[in-house]
């Protein structure tokens, strides 16, 4: 067969591809429905649990093989080996949300002019649905992992995820696009910190000087803390939240405040550890103590740039491209795959915008493109075809 004879093949058949899931796109819809009425707040064990037995039934439903349900820590997660040859390929996503219970009284499902609402749809139930609609009909090769604490961190999925990748040769990760629908192909590490500070009480208005004042102490280290920024290398260190002292009237004997640290590179994640771990107290008879670290490693564009690549090219052959970059400061459990050396392409999942917030949203048109996009993904990589 000719080289353009073979390439209009390629294409004809993609794009048999893009109808078969605008065919589907009804029950895509239905599916991120029903994953949407299912309100699953990470800190809720029990409503994690049930989200994750409304998933499992419907990844059964989708792919014809049940997941082995894995509890860690109380908290749910799901596993579905598709076919019994080596993984090559993990599928991740989560099913918990920020969203308490309740949330649909206020954000209710709802489909119009072409936009999906609801709690929790475009971070990330879409993503789920998606995922489970371009799998299905795939015999081999493939893990999916679906976690139930990722909004929390991960403190129970990390290594579960840091095991599955390890070997893999791609993770595509179905966490929500970035802005315009872009792929995210860079994610900063993130660490986390608690700074608590002692003192000692003393009455405000009797005897102040006795006192050793926390508060001031947590004033002067969270301006200590704010100066380990570094804007040119992306470096963000940021005090969040603080407490101190017990009443109006009392000097502060305690306090404490969170450090939100984003960075791009390992060394500067190295860096700001052991300026953070350096920090001494100001006032005479002040303690400082520092507790936290490393939460997620970065995610840098040379674990992402080939499986982009590949990417860009098979959208053009859908008829969907050009496909668009974007470098962000926010986590997912994406950096943990790269952290273990796997490629990784992470914002597979829905087009829309307003994660955790009022106006959280999925275009629905750009569910079946995107899907399409997803299975070509698959099946180029469990095919070991060149990219082209």
């Amino acid at each position: 067969m000719a080289y353009e004879d073979r390439a209009h093949e390629d294409m004809a058949h993609e794009q048999v591809g893009v109808g078969r899931f605008q065919a589907e796109l009804p029950a895509i819809v239905g599916d991120i429905e029903r994953l949407v009425r299912t309100e699953s707040p990470s800190a809720d064990l029990a409503a994690v649990a049930h989200s994750a037995e409304v998933v499992a039934a419907m990844g059964t439903a989708r792919l014809g093989v049940e997941p082995e349900l894995i509890v860690l820590d109380g908290r749910t997660h799901l596993r579905w080996r598709l076919g019994d040859g080596p993984r090559r390929v993990l599928v991740l996503g989560h099913h918990d949300t920020v969203w308490p219970l309740g949330s649909l009284a206020t954000h209710p499902f709802e489909v119009r002019d072409g936009v999906l609402r609801g709690p929790g749809c475009f971070d990330m139930k879409a993503g789920l649905a998606m995922a489970f609609h371009a799998l299905a009909g795939l015999s081999t090769g493939v893990t999916l992992l679906v976690t139930g604490d990722e909004e929390l961190g991960s403190p129970s999925s990390r290594r579960l995820i840091e095991d599955e990748a390890a070997g893999c040769a791609a993770a595509l990760v179905l966490e929500a696009s970035a802005e315009g629908g872009a792929l995210k192909t860079e994610r900063k590490g993130v660490s986390r910190y608690e700074v608590r500070v002692r003192g000692r009480a003393a009455h405000a208005g009797l005897e102040p000087e006795r006192g050793v004042n926390a508060g001031l102490e947590a004033a002067h280290q969270m301006l200590a803390v704010a100066d380990l920024g570094d804007a040119s290398a992306g470096t963000s260190v940021t005090p969040t939240l603080l407490a101190a002292g017990t009443t109006s009237n009392t000097v502060p004997a305690e306090g404490h405040f969170a450090v939100d640290v984003r960075v791009r590179d390992a060394a500067e994640q190295s860096r700001v550890d052991a300026d953070m771990r350096a920090l001494k107290p100001v006032l005479e008879g002040a303690e400082v103590e520092v507790t936290g670290g490393s939460n997620r490693p970065p995610l840098q564009r040379a674990a992402s740039e080939e499986l982009y690549a590949r990417a860009q090219g098979l959208a053009e052959r859908l008829g969907i491209g050009p496909l668009t970059a974007a470098a962000v400061g926010g986590a997912s459990d994406g950096n943990f795959t790269a952290g273990v050396g796997t490629p990784t392409l992470d914002g597979l999942g829905a087009v829309g915008g307003g994660a955790h917030a009022d106006h959280e949203h999925v275009l629905i048109d750009e569910l079946p493109r995107r899907t399409a996009l997803l299975a070509a993904l698959l099946g180029d990589l469990l095919s070991g075809g060149e990219r082209r």
